[in-house]
C-alpha cells in the first residue's frame, strides 16, 4: 500500500511539473542590419535551452519566439542574443563583441535604409 501511494505521489508531482511548464510566445526588439545579423540572432536565441522557434524580421527588428517557460525566459534569451553582439530592448551587447562583428553588421553606425546592409 505504501509503495502504491509513493508511486501515485511521484506521478502527480511529475504531471504537475509538465502542467506548469508551457510553450509560450514572446518578442524582443533586436538591433541588426542584414541577413548575416538575422542568422546570428536566430542562432543565439535557438542556442538557449527551451527555445523552440526564433524568427527575426529585418524591417521591424522584432525577434518572435516560442519557448518553454519552465526552461527559459525572455531575459535569458535577451542575454544570449546580446552576448552574440546584438543590442536588445533589454540588454546591450558588450562593446568588444560588437566590434568583432563583420563590418556589414555594424548597426550602431548604420545609416537607415543603407543599401550596403540590405545586400547581405
Amino acid at each position: 500500500m505504501k509503495k502504491l501511494f509513493l508511486m501515485a505521489t511521484v506521478f502527480c508531482l511529475l504531471t504537475a511539473s509538465f502542467v506548469i511548464a508551457e510553450t509560450i510566445e514572446g518578442k524582443l526588439t533586436v538591433q541588426g542590419v542584414c541577413g548575416m545579423c538575422k542568422a546570428r540572432i536566430e542562432k543565439a536565441a535557438l542556442g538557449v535551452s527551451g527555445v523552440a522557434k526564433a524568427e527575426w524580421e529585418l524591417e521591424t527588428k522584432v525577434l518572435a519566439l516560442q519557448f518553454d517557460s519552465g526552461k527559459t525566459n525572455l531575459d535569458a534569451i535577451s542575454k544570449a542574443v546580446a552576448k552574440a553582439g546584438h543590442d536588445t530592448d533589454r540588454d546591450g551587447a558588450d562593446d568588444k563583441v560588437y566590434a568583432a562583428l563583420p563590418d556589414c553588421c555594424k548597426y550602431r553606425d548604420a545609416e537607415p535604409g543603407s543599401e550596403e546592409h540590405h545586400n547581405h
